[in-house]
């Protein structure tokens, strides 16, 4: 227990007597200072037994008084010592009114005792109070080291939890929560992941204390690991600030809880080293060798459907390595995956592959649905900002995803070349997302719509419609009618309304002018998609 003055007033060798602010005596005392300065407060921090003997202060006058104890109370000095038979054989009555008023403890000190013996008194039981909060910090970091050993992050969270007489609660790096002691305090975590999250974006290690979701907690949150980006975060909720034993407490299940993310950090770089062996068995042909090398790791995520994604920046590798922690695009969306697939107890195979992430995750499972929720998240904040037709000349580091269909692992190559053609078509569609069921169900039409593919329709037709627009001919709409019937000479005169040998007439100029032949099927399916992509302006 801290020193307080009533501890002080009831020390026998001391003899000192209480004369104002009996109520103010349980307050803790920092320090014991002697002063005779007319105004000590520039050199007061608040906390202190202030010892006086009144020689440069009339101590009589009760205005002086008033204003003299009035300071000392604002600068934080808790206590008053006066020597008496010194300068006054009695403490002024002024100045006992005047501490009465306050509320500021008085305490007269005996002619027979020093302020030194005060000032050792209070140093020897400061020692004291911090000896014990030291040993009982040693003695906490040892049970919160056993916890850890037996119980794992629970078993930490549990034993601090204790120790701080309050709760705790362990967050991934996406900011969910992971786990927390007493249960009880899991709907109050919950409401926190906004503020674990806004602490990631600080450099590590940060920390802050934030209002907690009842009007008497206190919460203080901590990132955990050494790198540039935190892998997880720890709260503490108290009733009120952390006593010194307490402080080291928390400190220690810091240091603890880093130790034991590095770890699983070092295992997730294995795990990927072995995803990697995996992932390039599959996309050779060799399902079964991928099954074996894969164990119990990642076997049975081969042995129902799953999918592939593949994601790409805009940025390279050397300038992701360089980049803030949360502008790693592909970083935070291997979070949410990875989180996603944990919280649910799912495999997942992540991948980082040069300039790309390869994410191979059971279909229909929590993993692919953090890809969608993650991509949907990125869509509307760029939509907040502003929509464009393209990702070029975009922010370098957007993401862009595309998503295979479900496959068993005799597939994987095709899967992977799927979520690549998926990718290509969200980057040139200025997509965060793109499904290769959306691309197979859909039509071929709207792809047309890109800049290139309108540069080369223009370009093709350019000599039929500067030879239209002199009034010699509708060879366009001629080619047009011809090839959405086939060639049907008849039927495709019928539509026009003309004859069949005007039409005969107008497709032998098409082929002059553009010197290509209709009989070519490539010729005629380039013209076809060029007609297409104009028509969609």
């Amino acid at each position: 227990m801290p020193l307080t003055l009533a501890s002080l007033a009831q020390h026998s060798a001391l003899r000192l007597t209480v004369r104002a602010g009996e109520d103010g005596l349980d307050v803790p005392v920092r320090w014991a200072h002697a002063s005779e300065l007319a105004d000590p407060v520039p050199y007061m921090e608040g906390g202190e037994l202030l010892l006086i003997t009144a020689l440069k202060l009339d101590a009589e006058d009760p205005a002086a008084m008033r204003r003299y104890v009035k300071r000392l109370v604002e600068a934080g000095v808790v206590g008053l010592g006066f020597a008496v038979g010194v300068h006054y054989e009695d403490i002024p009555e002024a100045l006992v009114e005047a501490a009465r008023e306050e509320g500021l403890p008085l305490l007269e000190v005996p002619r027979r005792t020093p302020f030194l013996a005060i000032s050792k008194a209070v140093s020897a039981a400061v020692a004291a109070d911090q000896y014990r909060a030291v040993t009982a910090g040693f003695a906490a970091q040892r049970e919160l080291t056993r916890q850890t050993l037996t119980g794992g992050p629970e078993g930490l969270l549990a034993a601090l939890a204790t120790q701080v007489d309050g709760w705790a609660a362990l967050y991934d790096a996406s900011g969910a929560v992971v786990a927390t002691a007493p249960e009880w305090a899991a709907r109050r975590a919950a409401r926190l992941t906004a503020d674990v999250r806004r602490l990631r974006e600080r450099a590590a290690p940060a920390s802050s204390v934030v209002a907690g979701t009842e009007d008497d907690d206190r919460v203080e949150l901590h990132t955990l690991g050494t790198g540039r980006r935190p892998r997880a975060a720890l709260a503490v909720g108290t009733a009120a600030a952390l006593g010194t034993a307490a402080r080291y407490a928390v400190h220690s299940a810091v240091a603890l809880l880093t130790l034991t993310t590095e770890r699983s950090r070092s295992l997730h770089a294995a795990e990927q080293r072995l995803g990697a062996a995996v992932l390039r068995m599959l996309l050779a042909g060799e399902p079964d060798h991928a099954r074996a090398v894969a164990g119990l790791l990642y076997g049975g995520l081969l042995d129902a459907p799953f999918r592939i994604i593949v994601a790409e920046t805009g940025a390279a590798p050397a300038a992701r390595a360089q980049a803030e922690p949360n502008g790693d695009a592909l970083g935070a969306l291997e979070e949410a995956v990875d989180s996603a697939a944990a919280r649910s107890g799912e495999a997942v195979l992540v991948v980082p592959d040069g300039e790309r992430l390869v994410v191979l995750a059971a279909d229909g499972g929590a993993a692919v649905a953090a890809c969608r929720d993650h991509a949907a998240a990125l869509e509307a904040v760029r939509g907040a900002g502003g929509a464009h037709e393209s990702l070029q000349g975009a922010d370098e580091d957007e993401l862009v995803v595309g998503l295979s269909a479900p496959v068993g692992p005799i597939a994987a190559s095709a899967a992977y070349k799927q979520a690549g053609q998926a990718l290509s078509v969200a980057r040139r569609r200025g997509r965060v997302l793109v499904e290769h069921e959306q691309m197979a169900a859909g039509s071929v039409v709207p792809l047309l719509a890109d800049d290139a593919v309108r540069a080369f329709a223009d370009g093709l037709l350019r000599p039929l419609n500067e030879h239209d627009a002199t009034g010699r001919g509708d060879l366009v709409a001629s080619l047009r009618a011809w090839l959405s019937r086939h060639g049907q000479w008849d039927a495709a005169a019928a539509d026009l309304g003309v004859h069949r040998h005007t039409l005969r007439y107008r497709m032998r100029r098409v082929e002059e002018i553009l010197g290509r032949s209709l009989d070519d099927p490539d010729v005629r399916m380039e013209l076809w998609l060029a007609l297409k992509a104009a028509s969609s302006d």
